[in-house]
């Protein structure tokens, strides 16, 4: 049975690098894996630069045209079909959060609700980040997941907790990011389903004994698109 994860959240909110623990840990698990980057807003972190990594796991990389080749005007690639008419386990969508990335997502509505029927499974995950300011409050949040919704015509179904500083990192964000969405999630009825973050923050933060409800499946994540800054920098 086929399983979609789509991925949308606000710019730095760590959907990206989310997308690609979700794929790792399907294809671990022997699951074929197709991995799609929808963000047509930002052109800073991209999984095509992870493109060898992902091959190296099996996991089939799409794309948008010119990704990669310095030119900011993008376009979605005909393989995004690929992800309803091939015979996948699990496929993963990284998508932009605002109306622009919400919008290329729109027009695979009616292959989502086509693959729904076929007895396929769909999950809609609101990746938060409190930490940064288009979703530092409830309200923030509740109004953009309400547009996200609108403009990709999919309905939310679930919350990811993946508040973070890069590496100023403590159990202190995840907490903080805690109490909002806890917030979001009983004023709006989106359930929190996931709370992501490295082990070691992740660990200290369930020991605290918060409410699981608000916590949903932990995943501990790996790193995979964070900057070498140094290089990146003699590189220009």
């Amino acid at each position: 049975m086929k399983k979609m994860y789509v991925l949308i959240g606000n710019y730095g909110s760590g959907k990206t690098e989310l997308a690609l623990n979700f794929a790792f840990k399907a294809a671990e698990r022997g699951e074929r894996t197709e991995l799609l980057d929808l963000d047509m807003v930002n052109t800073y972190f991209r999984l095509t630069e992870r493109g060898q990594m992902t091959r190296m796991k099996e996991i089939r990389l799409v794309s948008p045209n010119y990704s990669c080749s310095g030119i900011e005007t993008l376009s979605l690639p005909a393989e995004v079909a690929s992800a309803f008419a091939m015979d996948w386990d699990t496929v993963v969508f990284d998508v932009g959060g605002d109306a622009v990335g919400s919008t290329a997502l729109g027009r695979y509505h009616q292959d989502f609700m086509d693959m729904l029927e076929e007895g396929g499974e769909l999950e809609v995950l609101n990746v938060v980040n409190t930490r940064r300011p288009l979703a530092g409050t409830v309200e923030k949040i509740m109004h953009l997941q309400e547009e996200m919704q609108i403009h990709s015509r999919l309905k939310i179904t679930g919350m990811i907790n993946n508040t973070n500083l890069a590496t100023a990192t403590s159990e202190a964000e995840l907490r903080d990011g805690y109490e909002i969405i806890k917030e979001v999630s009983e004023k709006s009825g989106v359930p929190v389903l996931y709370t992501s973050g490295k082990k070691e923050f992740l660990d200290k933060f369930l020991a605290e004994g918060h409410d699981p409800k608000f916590i949903g499946t932990p995943i501990a994540i790996d790193t995979y698109m964070q900057r070498d800054w140094d290089s990146w920098i003699k590189g220009l």
